[in-house]
């Protein structure tokens, strides 16, 4: 008997849930989202979740075949419009032409996602500073930009959804070899903390959303590929669901989501636990896991 019930609960949760995710898509179906760093892992599965809840969607990164196929795509299978913009977003007048080139096809953009980035292969001094120039302005700059151009139009219409795709190394110690990347996702977390509750009765919800280990092409291009793999599974999540968790917490209106109780636990410790001993275990994992351990 009370297995039965149990079953009937379930049941009926998930009714409700796919109820509800009909009504958002209904609701939503119009509206149009821009999506940087869209041409592969993370950004591509948010352009994929936007587009079934009925999002069009604006599609930017600098590889413009992948961006294509993508927007065909979407196309065919959530009949919704789609606009293809290829941008290196490393490029400091980058922000400004999408804007530009969004407002001139009349579209106003409902929901921005700031994804785009990168990861630095060489420690700090051996990187040159045009690399590090290139990484704060993808990182930082660009994305805080965006959303300067594009939350006016959204608080002129009380509606509109900002995500900040920062990190859980944001919410640690700085690690050895990423001495640029922990505090710029530090950056965009405090940067969406502080936008969320200056505008969180305008209808716009900002979020910095926080994975960690990601199935994506992120650490082929940093380098790690080998090293990162042996970690446990248990670590590692998979684009696609990172893509939903956060479409779901900037819907919400968390100013900051961490995915998967593992990461969550994980930050919670560090945060916990004292300084020197956190500092200590970051750097002994960062050594194992650098590219430069293998040679």
């Amino acid at each position: 008997m009370a297995r039965r019930r149990g079953r009937a609960r379930l049941r009926a949760i998930l009714i409700a849930r796919r109820e509800r995710e009909t009504v958002v898509s209904m609701m939503e179906r119009g509206r149009w989202a821009l999506i940087t760093g869209a041409s592969a892992g993370i950004g591509a599965e948010f352009a994929r979740v936007f587009a079934e809840h009925g999002f069009s969607v604006v599609l930017t990164a600098r590889r413009e075949e992948r961006l294509a196929t993508l927007a065909r795509e979407l196309e065919g299978q959530h009949r919704v419009s789609t606009l293809v913009l290829a941008e290196d977003l490393a490029d400091p007048t980058a922000p400004v032409r999408l804007f530009e080139a969004v407002k001139q096809r009349g579209i106003d953009v409902d929901a921005l996602v700031n994804n785009a980035g990168f990861g630095a292969r060489l420690p700090f001094p051996a990187t040159p500073w045009v690399d590090h120039t290139a990484f704060l302005q993808v990182l930082v700059t660009a994305a805080v930009h965006l959303t300067h151009l594009f939350l006016p139009g959204m608080l002129e219409r009380r509606w509109g959804r900002i995500l900040n795709i920062a990190s859980v190394a944001g919410l640690m110690p700085g690690a050895p070899g990423r001495t640029l990347y922990g505090p710029a996702k530090a950056f965009l977390i405090k940067f969406s903390e502080a936008l969320a509750l200056e505008h969180g009765r305008d209808g716009v919800h900002i979020t910095a959303l926080c994975p960690g280990f990601t199935y994506s092409e992120f650490h082929d291009v940093v380098g790690n590929r080998a090293r990162v793999s042996r970690l446990p599974k248990f670590l590692w999540m998979d684009a696609e669901t990172v893509a939903r968790q956060g479409f779901e917490a900037v819907m919400r209106g968390d100013p900051v989501y961490v995915n998967g109780l593992a990461n969550r636990a994980i930050t919670t410790l560090t945060r916990l636990a004292p300084q020197r001993a956190a500092q200590s275990l970051i750097r002994s994992q960062a050594r194992r896991l650098s590219p430069s351990a293998d040679s």
